[in-house]
């Protein structure tokens, strides 16, 4: 009797373990938290990243929140790049090269630069780019 209850434990832990990891799995891939801060209207997420982006720069290295704002910003960087750069009709437009050339340039100095202020000349090209970006997506470009 024992070995019988045993052995119905077991097949329904075979089948119920594994349903509920992908249930799990499904909840949390339809979270959206990966996109977190996107709209998903290509232009509407431009102008909120350059925008976003010019604050963070503009930001004193010793303010108060400049972590936080920098690793918001490559969360955001990360979670737009993902959404927009496998797309073939808006990888081509000149607003999404433009972004990227400022979106890498940006993440190369954090990845290599980590705890220094952004130089004048990087910051006065970004803002350049970031502005550009944003006017192209407003023109449809």
């Amino acid at each position: 009797m024992y070995g019988a209850l045993h052995r119905l434990i077991k097949r329904l832990m075979r089948v119920t373990v594994p349903l509920c990891l992908a249930f799990c799995l499904l909840l949390t891939a339809c979270s959206g938290s990966a996109q977190a801060g996107l709209s998903g209207n290509y232009v509407d997420d431009t102008v909120a990243l350059a925008r976003s982006l010019q604050e963070t720069i503009a930001m004193p290295q010793d303010a108060e929140g400049h972590a936080e704002a920098e690793s918001e910003a490559r969360a955001i960087i990360n979670a737009y790049t993902a959404r927009y750069r496998p797309r073939d009709s808006v990888n081509n437009l000149s607003s999404f090269t433009t972004m990227q050339t400022a979106v890498n340039s940006l993440v190369g100095h954090y990845n290599n630069y980590a705890n220094r202020p952004l130089p004048e000349a990087l910051q006065e090209r970004l803002n350049k780019e970031l502005t550009k970006a944003e006017r192209s997506a407003l023109r449809g470009s």
